[in-house]
């Protein structure tokens, strides 16, 4: 991956509707170049998705909750983890590090919900033996973009550039 990709990814980022016309025009390349570059990149798996971000509130999920879940003594992790993939209102699972296993985002309407999640699907689990909740009372940031590496940066180890390796 080269400045070029890192500076596509950055626009990317901020606005994924940019056409390859639009692209090319801010770093420098031609409609073709730019889509090609763009289309290695998703080939690639860098990006992973376009999505559309979408207002909580607005579409009735306003609560966030973060909810730290302990495990018992060799549980099992792949069940465990298959039930909370199943939850929508589960947005992110996170195995951590610390006095706790995992660590669960999730997105309800109110507590009522909440309370309803946490009984039903994630309390319920014969492996859980204690969860700790946290509530969000406003969202200061909320954003998927990442703080992408100056061009020239290493790899993390044991990983090689998946696109110079297509070159």
């Amino acid at each position: 991956m080269d400045q070029l990709d890192r500076e596509i990814l950055r626009l990317l980022q901020s606005d994924n509707r940019l056409s390859s016309a639009e692209i090319g025009q801010v770093v420098g390349l031609s409609v073709s170049a730019a889509s090609e570059r763009v289309r290695r990149l998703n080939g690639a798996g860098i990006i992973r998705g376009n999505h559309a971000c979408l207002d909580p509130g607005r579409v009735g999920l306003p609560l966030c909750a973060f909810i730290f879940v302990d495990l018992a003594p060799h549980p099992d992790e792949e069940g465990f983890r298959q039930q909370l993939m199943a939850r929508a209102e589960i947005q992110e699972i996170q195995q951590i590090a610390g006095p706790h296993c995992y660590l669960l985002k999730a997105r309800v309407a109110g507590t009522q919900a909440l309370q309803q999640l946490l009984a039903d699907h994630i309390k319920s689990h014969a492996d859980v033996l204690r969860t700790e909740t946290v509530i969000v009372m406003e969202t200061v940031k909320d954003t998927p973009a990442m703080a992408l590496p100056a061009d020239g940066a290493l790899e993390p180890a044991g990983q090689s550039d998946p696109l110079r390796a297509k070159a």
